[in-house]
């Protein structure tokens, strides 16, 4: 077995209040696992008076903010998002993941559901799962007519310049997990009965439509490329290090004040 010799910081760490939270929390000691925690702890502090910041910037001068999180089941979407808003003001921003549209809905343009989500002067928004849903999930599962999917690839670069040129940012983010590492996080969901709730049938086939996911990706990809609106994609088979870089992406994609006194 290979040793782990800690240094002089490393102990102090461990000896810290948040040091002995990170070294208690799981079912084994880890001192690895609990120093790495312990960093991201202290790193996700950093990163989130500076989205603090970003948020009263964006107040002050009745900025509108959208960011777009994508990605496969159990990639981490939701997570990272509760990350980024857990310090802000509630009162200014929202997180939307709307569920299958109703029959009302379903007779409207695609788009206007969401758009009637978007934040207003001073406030930011938050999608877990957006538009996009039509470039990926649905066509996999059959939810939407191939003729449905390729109006919607026709239409999604010029909306979101439409977008852009209302005066609204948008971030687009995409957590990129492995078959693997989605495998094992559904049989945490399973095997935990407070997280099993989030199981639902298109989770259930997933992994058997593991390719045809791969594909409409890919297309997605291809055909918003040579917009000014890229894709941040980000790998996220490790959950903490998926999270601060998410939020780091965030920061810099907006230029607020980062003088501003919070």
């Amino acid at each position: 077995m290979e040793k782990f010799h800690l240094s002089d910081s490393d102990l102090k760490k461990l000896n810290s209040k948040r040091g002995l939270l990170a070294l208690y929390n799981g079912k084994s000691y880890n001192l690895q696992k609990a120093i790495r925690y312990y960093d991201y702890e202290k790193q996700l502090k950093k990163l989130q008076v500076e989205l603090i910041k970003l948020q009263t910037w964006a107040i002050q001068n009745e900025e509108r903010i959208i960011i777009i999180f994508e990605g496969r089941d159990a990639a981490g979407k939701g997570g990272a998002i509760r990350r980024a808003t857990e310090r802000m003001n509630p009162r200014h921003l929202r997180i939307v993941a709307l569920p299958k549209p109703t029959e009302d809905e379903r007779s409207q343009w695609y788009f206007q559901r969401y758009v009637n989500k978007f934040p207003k002067a001073g406030e930011i928004v938050f999608f877990d799962r957006s538009w996009y849903n039509r470039a990926v999930v649905e066509p996999v599962n059959g939810f939407c007519t191939q003729e449905e999917y390729k109006i919607f690839m026709s239409q999604v670069n010029d909306f979101e310049r439409m977008i852009v040129q209302s005066g609204i940012r948008l971030v687009k983010i995409y957590m990129s997990i492995s078959k693997r590492e989605q495998e094992k996080r559904f049989e945490e969901i399973r095997n935990n009965p407070l997280k099993q709730w989030k199981m639902t049938a298109v989770d259930e086939k997933a992994q058997e439509l593991w390719d045809e996911y791969t594909d409409y990706k890919r297309k997605m990809f291809e055909n918003t490329k040579n917009t000014n609106l890229p894709w941040k994609i980000i790998k996220a088979n490790k959950k903490t290090s998926a999270r601060a870089e998410a939020i780091q992406h965030i920061l810099k994609s907006i230029p607020y004040d980062k003088s501003i006194d919070v």
